[in-house]
């Protein structure tokens, strides 16, 4: 295959991901929203809000790395098809768990849920599976993926209202609704997947390096450790999306709770979630430009000084609806920021034998960050309130600025990207 042909395959693959994550963003907005109030309902205990994004991570976590060997085997095509499916039986269980007011089927829809988001994850890797080492191009391909998913994750909460009203129609229990519309589009996303990837971006990119005297990949743990080892950038690329993601989770799950408490019904929670889902998304392809232009470290440290301006006004004005969404989208701000420019950071250090490995690793340890973040954010939004947690949230984000520094350092100086 030569370039050109290699180039129109690219350009291919960025479309047929960009639909696919159009689709699969349906599915978020409600995970994220309704997931926490069902999980309080259901439990009869607030403090099990945060469960919603807790398990929800824990099941990306748990999906990340069988779905990475799944893609190094048989490629993204598979391995994203089988991510999504396995989403829509999440959905489904969701539904009968309410129906049966059944709460540990609720947690166990959540983690089947989780597959969707290992599968949004794996689809922006895939994006640059074919883009090469290069830096001028790796944050623009993975980052028009990542906005893709805006479409549908903004759309998406605010469907809760017409969600709601086919629901009852259906004689569906109190907020399940909604997650018809993610059904719908998880089996929509599925084809796309598997009809859209083919020839297979990541079978053709091993092809490649296969050619040109590459190792065969290695899928261990062990394997992916070592990698991160001869690669301290990668390292830090590792750290500072799964602290960027704690740090968004933690905030975002408990955010749906403190507006009920303070009085607003559905209808203001899915509007606040759609506006920190847009800066979630929205924004990806500007990141992405700033970090092929001005350097990936260099974004990341942008993402954590909006995530300290988002942190600053959530917590000061945590009894101002205005300002906790003012607080909620500048949160989706950086980490749009730290995970595109992160993630390309990740995606251009390693070999290509060695990508799919790590970035397995990477989205397990990010959402199991997130997870623990889910977990404890309840807890703390109890002990000293919504300010509280805010406030507690800035200890990774100090966390990372430090280790942007010293990546900065450890950088290569011939190449400015990183």
């Amino acid at each position: 295959m030569d370039q050109k042909q290699i180039n129109f395959l690219q350009r291919k693959t960025v479309r047929v991901l960009t639909a696919g994550q159009v689709l699969s963003g349906f599915a978020l907005g409600s995970t994220l929203s309704i997931g926490s109030l069902l999980a309080s309902d259901l439990s009869g205990n607030p403090a099990w809000a945060g469960a919603a994004a807790t398990f929800s991570t824990l099941g990306a976590a748990s999906w990340a790395i069988p779905l990475a060997k799944l893609a190094n085997a048989k490629g993204r095509r598979v391995a994203l098809g089988l991510g999504a499916g396995i989403a829509i039986s999440g959905a489904v269980m969701v539904i009968l768990s309410a129906a049966i007011g059944f709460f540990p089927l609720l947690l166990i829809a959540l983690v089947m849920l989780g597959a969707g988001s290992a599968t949004g994850l794996q689809a922006r890797f895939a994006a640059v599976d074919l883009s090469g080492s290069s830096s001028r191009s790796t944050g623009r391909d993975l980052s028009t993926v990542v906005w893709a998913t805006t479409v549908g994750a903004v759309i998406g909460p605010n469907l809760f209202g017409p969600g709601e009203v086919l629901g009852r129609w259906l004689g569906l229990p109190e907020m399940t609704g909604p997650f018809l519309f993610t059904i719908l589009a998880q089996i929509l996303a599925t084809t796309v997947f598997w009809f859209g990837l083919r020839p297979d971006p990541l079978l053709i990119a091993k092809e490649i390096d296969a050619a040109k005297g590459g190792t065969k990949a290695k899928t261990s743990f062990a394997a992916a450790r070592e990698s991160l080892r001869k690669y301290p950038v990668a390292a830090f690329a590792l750290i500072s999306i799964a602290l960027s993601h704690m740090v968004m989770v933690s905030v975002m799950a408990m955010t749906p709770l403190h507006l009920d408490h303070m009085g607003y019904d559905l209808v203001v929670v899915g509007f606040t979630i759609s506006l920190h889902i847009a800066g979630m998304y929205a924004f990806a392809p500007i990141f992405g430009l700033l970090s092929d232009r001005f350097g990936k470290v260099q974004t990341v440290l942008l993402g954590q000084v909006i995530y300290l301006a988002a942190l600053a006004i959530a917590g000061f004005g945590s009894h101002d609806r205005m300002m906790v969404t003012i607080g909620l989208l500048l949160l989706g701000l950086g980490w749009s920021a730290s995970t595109v420019a992160g993630s390309a950071l990740l995606s251009e250090t390693l070999p290509a034998s060695e990508k799919t490995n790590v970035q397995g690793l990477s989205d397990t340890t990010m959402n199991l960050a997130g997870a623990f973040g889910g977990a404890v954010s309840g807890s703390v939004m109890a002990a000293v309130a919504f300010s509280g947690l805010n406030a507690a949230a800035l200890i990774p984000v100090s966390a990372v600025v430090i280790l942007s520094a010293v990546a900065q350092l450890r950088a290569p100086k011939k190449n400015p990207s990183r």
